[in-house]
């Protein structure tokens, strides 16, 4: 059968599916996702163009289904992604109803393809002007492509100073030992087929906002038309006695999580910090290194995020696979021998033999190059952006783990959020605005983290929740956590319990308020009904 061969077949009857029903159909081993919503059938790939999860799985609001796994959402008539992570929209198929049967039209090869990436524009030389991006994460990313979509045909320049196109970041503390390549988010050809400089190992020292010119170490410059600032986070570093000695690392690039997973195979690890990056890191190494201790001033890991009880669960979890905590502690010194790592001492006098030792303490905005310039930030060094993506100078945009934001769902509060679904959100509303669309972000804050092939869930912003109402079975990993503040949800997690976080996440979007009254009274069943 040839690629544009025509397939129609059909999928079931039109009384078989009640409104707002979601259904999976395989046709030539692919999977299909068919909706009736509002009375009319429509049809688009069923795998998330994220991670590939059965978007069946996932939750139904109206004209778009949210993944089950990480939040993306997809338009169920168009295909088109509208909310993230990921990058690319789903296939969409034509659907007939006849004689009370629903047929589906397409071909192999729109079956064969997973996912279906916008059309873009490209580079004109009648267009002059330039957008520059520092950074290339997901944000610098995301800006990159919805110009070119939104039919942007000036040049483009992504600049970083890493020597990697845009890559999964999240992927660094999960699967250390992958190849940098691996994770790229586009293939090489991509970014010259839309007309997207990259440039690589270049890392900016100034802004010159009169100017309108950024600066390189190398003594070089771009001028643009308008900037997007997009440089994310770094790891704190560690600020006790023998913290520059050798193999004591951080994560922040492939070169970290390679060196960090082959220099600890068969030795003593030391993690400071436990929080999502020491945690998942911990997980990782268990089965490889000697010895696993993490240390935190908590006491149990998430404390601050997640609350005690799921942090006590996932502490247990990974005792059970040998990984050592010392909790309610930090370290003193470390110590060293021919200038390499040794040992840890702890506050309390305990010593902790450590071949490596990993800085897990938290992040910093990466803004010390703006230092001098126009551009505001805070007393972090996160950059103050309005609800446009707009810095404090004209024509200079930032988004991503580098702004403070006014968070919509929480009325405009200020936020500094460092999730890989909040960068790509960040980059699309900054793109937007450059091209004058004039939207503002609103996004509900969605993350995860994996532990052992234990995945945890979580959905809004829960800074200052003062109580929290569990529900389902921990010791059985299968619990759904309510975070409250004022007696109204801010916040879900969960594990195992799919799709609830993916339907709270829909409920916070609409601007509907959860109180207490309705988790206490079984939420679950609320929500479904």
């Amino acid at each position: 059968m040839s690629g544009n061969e025509k397939i129609t077949q059909e999928l079931c009857k039109e009384s078989e599916m009640k409104d707002g029903e979601m259904r999976e159909f395989l046709i030539e081993g692919s999977s299909i996702l068919l909706v009736k919503s509002n009375g009319t059938f429509s049809a688009v790939g069923n795998k998330c163009s994220h991670y590939g999860a059965p978007l069946s799985k996932g939750f139904l609001a109206g004209d778009r289904v949210r993944c089950p796994w990480h939040g993306a959402c997809f338009n169920v008539k168009t295909g088109d992604i509208e909310e993230y992570p990921g990058l690319d929209s789903l296939p969409c198929f034509k659907v007939t109803v006849e004689n009370g049967s629903v047929h589906i039209a397409t071909n192999k090869k729109t079956l064969e393809n997973a996912k279906r990436v916008k059309a873009m524009c490209r580079h004109t030389a009648s267009n002059r002007s330039t957008v520059a991006i520092i950074g290339a994460g997901p944000a610098a990313l995301v800006c990159a492509e919805t110009l070119r979509q939104e039919g942007y045909s000036g040049k483009i320049v992504m600049v970083t100073r890493e020597s990697h196109l845009p890559y999964d970041r999240t992927k660094l503390s999960k699967a250390m030992n992958a190849k940098a390549e691996d994770l790229y988010l586009r293939p090489k050809e991509f970014y010259s087929q839309h007309d997207i400089e990259v440039w690589t190992e270049k890392e900016a020292v100034s802004v010159n906002t009169d100017e309108a010119r950024v600066k390189f170490r190398d003594g070089s410059f771009l001028q643009y038309s308008q900037l997007l600032i997009a440089t994310g986070s770094r790891p704190r570093e560690l600020r006790c006695p023998g913290s520059t000695l050798r193999n004591v690392f951080y994560l922040r690039s492939p070169e970290d999580a390679t060196a960090v997973s082959k220099e600890a195979t068969g030795k003593n690890v030391v993690i400071m910090g436990s929080s999502f990056i020491g945690m998942e890191v911990a997980a990782f190494l268990s089965d490889k290194a000697n010895s696993v201790s993490v240390i935190g001033k908590s006491s149990v890991p998430f404390q601050a995020v997640l609350g005690d009880q799921i942090g006590t669960l996932a502490m247990k979890l990974l005792q059970e696979h040998g990984v050592n905590f010392y909790m309610r502690t930090e370290a003193r010194e470390l110590h060293g021998e021919n200038g390499q790592v040794k040992d840890v001492q702890l506050r309390n006098g305990t010593v902790l033999p450590a071949d490596v030792v990993l800085g897990g303490i938290g992040v910093v905005p990466v803004t010390n190059f703006l230092k001098g310039s126009r551009i505001a930030v805070d007393s972090r060094g996160a950059i103050y952006v309005d609800q446009f993506m707009r810095t404090s100078v004209p024509d200079v945009f930032a988004a991503g783990d580098v702004v403070s934001f006014p968070l919509s769902m929480m009325e405009g509060h200020r936020a500094n959020i460092g999730h890989w679904q909040m960068a790509h959100s960040h980059g699309r509303i900054a793109a937007l605005n450059m091209l004058n669309k004039h939207i503002p972000v609103n996004s509900v804050p969605f993350f995860w983290t994996s532990l052992l092939g234990k995945s945890i869930r979580y959905a809004g912003f829960g800074e200052g929740h003062t109580e929290i109402i569990m529900k389902g079975a921990l010791e059985e990993m299968k619990f759904l956590a309510f975070y409250l503040k004022d007696d109204i949800v801010i916040a879900v997690s969960s594990m195992n319990f799919d799709p609830i976080v993916s339907q709270v996440a829909e409920a916070i979007l609409s601007g509907r308020k959860i109180t207490k009254t309705e988790v206490m009274d079984n939420y679950i069943e609320l929500i479904s009904s």
